[in-house]
């Protein structure tokens, strides 16, 4: 069962100027990801795009769902930032209900060492392998249904709206 992974971006993929203490993007941070998880799995990953999600437009997430419908994986994964990862969720949601996809992402940039993004995208490479069809958004070893989860920005954490 290959499972495909899109890439968007996010706090997952940024990286650190130690010069001007910026953060930008550069290269997705995956395959070291994967190489270090040693992950066995069978994946096709594409970049689709290298934004923060707070830049996001309606076209951007257009990309995504066509990017989904479009794959013959039935099984996705999208490294996504935090702070809009809902709103994505909820409009594929609406869209996809033929595939399993489960977004992921992290609340720290994997670069700077101490990043939940490892931990993050091995327990949504388990949960892409095992839950039935639907959208949903893995975090800090928990799962939420797409259209039914927010960032509670005051505690950084996900959490279900309507338990």
């Amino acid at each position: 069962m290959a499972i495909r992974i899109f890439v968007t971006g996010g706090t997952f993929d940024k990286e650190y100027n130690e010069l001007n203490g910026e953060l930008f993007f550069k290269d997705t941070h995956l395959h070291e990801m994967l190489r270090l998880g040693r992950s066995k799995l069978e994946l096709e990953i594409s970049t689709l795009m290298m934004i923060d999600s707070l830049d996001m437009l309606e076209e951007d997430r257009e990309q995504i769902a066509r990017a989904c419908m479009k794959s013959s994986e039935e099984r996705i994964l999208i490294t996504h930032g935090t702070d809009t990862m809902q709103v994505t969720a909820a409009m594929l949601a609406e869209k996809i209900s033929n595939k399993t996809i489960v977004i992921t992402g992290a609340m720290v940039p994997y670069k700077f060492g101490s990043s939940d993004g490892l931990f993050n995208l091995g327990a949504a490479l388990a949960f892409v392998q095992s839950l039935p069809h639907g959208v949903y958004v893995a975090m800090n070893g928990k799962i939420f249904k797409g259209d039914n989860v927010m960032k509670n920005k005051a505690t950084g954490e996900f959490e279900t709206i309507n338990p």
